[in-house]
């Protein structure tokens, strides 16, 4: 089985109060089982920050859907696939060095890398 995983987040798409939107669709072999949609509680200040939380939440559903898997006996080809379309992300979560100032973006930063780093994601 492969985990196929694609997040977006929509940076200030509420106009009245300027928050992000969370968007996750993960497929179990070409089979769509996990949907995620979620206006965030808070307001981010930059597109990076909202699509770095929105790759860790999917990180989170990610592990929780692997764990679940394993458990059943089911067995998985490799680490998933997760695609975001924001090259800022993508490039800052596999780069080791990168510094984010804000605290709660700097710990999806590392929750995303660490899912990396031992091939979840």
């Amino acid at each position: 089985m492969q985990i196929i995983c694609f997040v977006d987040a929509d940076h200030a798409s509420n106009q009245i109060m300027r928050r992000s939107h969370t968007g996750i669709l993960i497929f179990l072999s070409r089979a769509p089982i996990i949907w995620y949609s979620k206006a965030r509680n808070t307001v981010e200040s930059s597109t990076s920050g909202s699509e770095f939380v929105a790759t860790k939440i999917a990180v989170d559903l990610t592990v929780a859907l692997r764990y679940k898997l394993c458990m059943f006996g089911i067995p998985l080809d490799g680490e998933a696939n997760m695609f975001v379309d924001n090259q800022s992300v993508a490039l800052n979560a596999t780069i080791p060095s990168s510094t984010l100032k804000k605290k709660h973006n700097s710990i999806a930063y590392h929750r995303v890398h660490e899912a990396i780093a031992a091939c979840i994601v």
